[in-house]
């Protein structure tokens, strides 16, 4: 019979070295993937443990209806004011515009980035 290599133990003393050496890289391997596995269960636990601070999810919805809400009460306003003043269409245009503005001023206030200002009064230098 000729020496395929089919028959284990027939012909492997060219083959185990690397044998060897590739099940030592697996187990290496394995290791690495148990202790990735084992830091990414500890992040996803720490990260949902945080109780106060509100889902990327409802983070995202309340500033997208921030937004929204901005642009709309703009264009209600609008709408309003050319039925009574009869300015069709520059009450809408431009109230439209004030309420893009007052949304992102809205979203802005709403993440953080921009602190609301100082009530009148509650600084001790106003004498009040």
């Amino acid at each position: 019979m000729s020496n395929d290599g089919s028959q284990p133990g027939a012909g492997g003393s060219d083959r185990d070295p690397k044998d060897v050496e590739l099940s030592a890289r697996l187990q290496r391997l394995e290791k690495r993937l148990g202790e990735a596995r084992d830091t990414g269960k500890d992040r996803t636990k720490s990260s949902s443990a945080g109780g106060s601070d509100p889902s990327a999810m409802g983070k995202a919805f309340r500033l997208s209806t921030e937004f929204i809400a901005g642009i709309i009460a703009g264009a209600g306003l609008g709408w309003g004011l050319d039925n009574v003043a009869g300015s069709r269409p520059w009450g809408m245009i431009v109230m439209t515009m004030l309420g893009f503005g007052a949304g992102i001023w809205n979203v802005l206030r709403a993440s953080g980035f921009v602190r609301p200002p100082d009530r009148p009064g509650g600084d001790a230098g106003t004498g009040n």
